[in-house]
């Protein structure tokens, strides 16, 4: 991977689902890198809470009320944005969920819906309200935050190339794993129609981090996940688009198979 990004002014960024775990994380280096990051939560008090504690350190940290499942949400959202800084540099659809670990076949359909809501639906309503702001930069990026789970070629081996799980074991989560193999569709897609303009469009596999998604039985702490995520989300002009980066504590990463 190439450089970080240098446009010369300070860059804009929305995180979505960003008032805890990694999207927080996410939120604060890139303010700490100096930019203006808008911090999505559906949450007011826990959004304001994390603006104020990422404000004491005196960092661009703006809270943004953000229901990716509700499209007038969204949609109002991008107004602000677009009436307070009249562009977007960086889009990290970071908000995500998952259900129970349940067999695919003991799976409700009704959980599937509520996962693919947030996960696939979510990133496509908040990323087609703001590319019309990411088309205004000189250097968009939109990193959407999957999981190695979501890879149909290490799924269909039973491999994990980050080491999480021990070969021949590959978590069977119908919800969580199909909604991430979609997502993973969906960045592809739009990255091939952004070919043309100055937006690179990458997904990134974390690592196993710390979360409330997996009972905070991570070995990695929110900063170390976001690492690659940033990276990504201020790749210099010459930066990939169309791949999906995992961690592995190198400096670039390392690419996955969809």
């Amino acid at each position: 991977m190439s450089a970080t990004a240098d446009t010369g002014t300070t860059r804009v960024a929305l995180v979505t689902g960003a008032n805890k775990g990694i999207g927080r994380a996410v939120a604060h280096r890139l303010a700490e890198l100096g930019g203006c990051v808008y911090l999505g939560a559906r949450s007011e008090v826990r959004g304001r809470a994390a603006e104020s504690e990422l404000r004491s350190e005196g960092l661009d940290v703006r809270f943004l009320s953000l229901d990716v499942t509700d499209e007038s949400s969204v949609i109002q959202a991008a107004k602000r944005i677009e009436e307070e800084e009249g562009r977007l540099d960086a889009l990290v659809n970071n908000a995500g969920i998952g259900g129970p670990p349940l067999p695919p076949s003991s799976t409700p359909l009704s959980e599937i819906r509520r996962t693919y809501e947030t996960n696939v639906f979510g990133v496509i309503a908040v990323t087609n309200a703001m590319l019309p702001l990411l088309r205004r930069s000189q250097a968009g990026r939109i990193v959407n935050m999957s999981s190695v789970l979501g890879s149909l070629t290490h799924a269909a081996a039973q491999e994990d190339p980050t080491g999480v799980f021990p070969a021949g074991i590959f978590p069977a989560l119908l919800d969580y794993n199909t909604s991430k193999a979609a997502l993973n569709a969906v960045t592809i897609t739009y990255a091939n129609e952004l070919r043309d303009t100055k937006i690179l469009v990458n997904a990134v596999s974390p690592g196993f981090v710390a979360t409330d998604i997996n009972g905070h039985r991570g070995v990695l702490t929110p900063r170390q996940g976001a690492r690659i995520p940033v990276l990504l989300a201020t790749l210099a002009e010459d930066g990939p688009t169309a791949t999906f980066v995992g961690e592995d504590d190198t400096p670039e990463g390392q690419r996955l198979s969809w």
